[in-house]
């Protein structure tokens, strides 16, 4: 469903250097590496959001880059994207910042009764009242309701591919975990393919079918969760410690609530 060729890209120095990856149709797949090792840079490349450097993305077995006019905007109906701070436009009530995830072609043609139907499911797909949010900015929602609302931006127009970068930066233990939860039902519910760029290894490992990791602007591992628990690579395995020692005191958190 997604694959990338060669992928490069370089600001003031060399971020990605030739990332080759497929994500398979219907797959949870987890992106890990240490902080500016290019994992939001490579979900941005997805849709143009950044423009890498050389190389191409195929959404679908078609080119987004070199494709043929209009390959862009068709990968972007498909695809339905988390950002790591919600990205919520302050202005704008709920209901306004969740429909902005309908595609502009499909709000010019539908009433605003089919488009209000359309954000009252997505919100309640995420596990929010639409009676008790709809109408609120962004400013009077909760860390955790935000996440929620921008989670529903993504899904309201039923994309074939969910991209997710970091969605639960910011969380309390008990949050993340419940986001976790929901991304898994969101991906079986809605039959998406999904690409999560996360910091919390441990929630990765326990939702995704494959996992990857960038290092240095490569990709060091790629494989089943179980393969990168058992694997011998020291910055790997650092990673799975890492993420032993994280899930142990936020245990001891959540025994403390």
């Amino acid at each position: 469903m997604i694959e990338y060729r060669h992928v490069y890209k370089a600001f003031d120095r060399p971020v990605l250097s030739g990332v080759d990856l497929r994500v398979e149709t219907g797959e949870m797949f987890a992106l890990f590496g240490p902080s500016g090792t290019g994992k939001s840079v490579l979900l941005k490349t997805t849709i143009d959001l950044i423009t890498p450097d050389a190389g191409d993305v195929c959404i679908d077995g078609e080119s987004v880059y070199h494709g043929p006019p209009g390959a862009l905007a068709r990968a972007r109906r498909q695809v339905g994207y988390v950002f790591q701070n919600a990205a919520l436009f302050d202005s704008m009530n709920v209901f306004d910042n969740v429909s902005m995830g309908i595609p502009e072609e499909v709000l010019a043609k539908e009433d605003r009764l089919t488009t209000a139907r359309k954000v009252w499911g997505a919100l309640e797909l995420v596990n929010l009242e639409p009676r008790e949010v709809l109408g609120k900015t962004p400013a009077e929602l909760s860390g955790g309701m935000k996440k929620r609302v921008g989670i529903a931006r993504a899904i309201v127009g039923r994309p074939r591919i969910l991209l997710w970068d970091e969605p639960t930066t910011g969380l309390d233990p008990v949050n993340t975990a419940a986001v976790e939860r929901l991304i898994a039902r969101l991906s079986r519910e809605l039959e998406t393919t999904s690409l999560v760029v996360t910091h919390d290894i441990e929630g990765g490992l326990e939702m995704c079918d494959r996992v990857a990791m960038l290092d240095g602007g490569h990709l060091r591992f790629c494989g089943t969760p179980e393969a990168f628990r058992a694997s011998a690579d020291p910055m790997v395995q650092a990673f799975v410690d890492r993420a032993a020692a994280e899930r142990a005191l936020d245990l001891a958190e959540l025994e403390t609530i």
